[in-house]
């Protein structure tokens, strides 16, 4: 009953209760990303989301427009603490995962859940393995398992085997201790970075993020 209904039913009544939220921070963010630099307020990448979906996930942009597409060894993206990439607000608004709050429009619009699996890059699709598969049969979160307890501090396959681990035994219970969970961790700044010294060009070579992949296309004002 929570997996195919009383959950979708929190995920919408929470972003609609959640929306005030991110209409203050979409003025306040807004205004300084447009003061900083003056580039696009949000990026919008595809994902991969519910059966493979892809989508297209909502986030304030914290890097430099143009930013070039660095990944890790096993093709995850790349966070690092001192990344040329990021403007002095987008660490700030990453650290922080204020960043994070325009997902509320990818609940309301149904490719999303509060609680669930970090979404992959469309092109990882091909290293899922089938016991990593079942990550694929629930919606992608703004928070999820991995992401309350490990964060950056595992490779991709283990993420994807412990996704596959939380979409086997979603229950109510487990996603209220991911929430507070994910509070905690987010307070304490665990795990925010990967290790720059794994980090590589994926296919060594840069891939530039297009200006056009930003949310305006969808044509919401800045």
């Amino acid at each position: 009953m929570y997996r195919h209904g009383f959950k979708k039913l929190i995920d919408l009544v929470l972003s609609i209760l959640a929306l005030p939220l991110f209409a203050i921070t979409y003025l306040i963010i807004g205004i300084i990303i447009k003061l900083e630099d003056g580039g696009p307020i949000f990026y919008s990448g595809e994902r991969l989301g519910k059966s493979g979906k892809i989508y297209k996930m909502y986030k304030f942009r914290s890097m430099k427009t143009n930013a070039p597409d660095i990944r890790n060894q096993d093709g995850t993206t790349f966070n690092g603490k001192d990344d040329p990439r990021v403007t002095k607000l987008g660490r700030f608004i990453r650290e922080t995962s204020i960043d994070e709050i325009p997902q509320i429009l990818n609940i309301l619009k149904g490719d999303m859940s509060i609680i669930g699996p970090r979404p992959s890059l469309p092109d990882m699709l091909i290293q899922y393995t089938p016991e990593e598969m079942p990550k694929l049969e629930v919606k992608p979160g703004i928070t999820g398992y991995c992401q309350a307890y490990y964060r950056n501090s595992m490779s991709g396959r283990e993420k994807r085997l412990k996704d596959a681990w939380y979409a086997n035994n979603m229950s109510f219970w487990l996603d209220i201790k991911i929430f507070f969970r994910t509070i905690v961790t987010v307070l304490r700044r665990e795990g925010l970075y990967t290790n720059i010294d794994e980090a590589i060009k994926f296919n060594q070579k840069e891939k530039v993020i297009p200006q056009e992949q930003c949310i305006n296309e969808e044509n919401i004002v800045y």
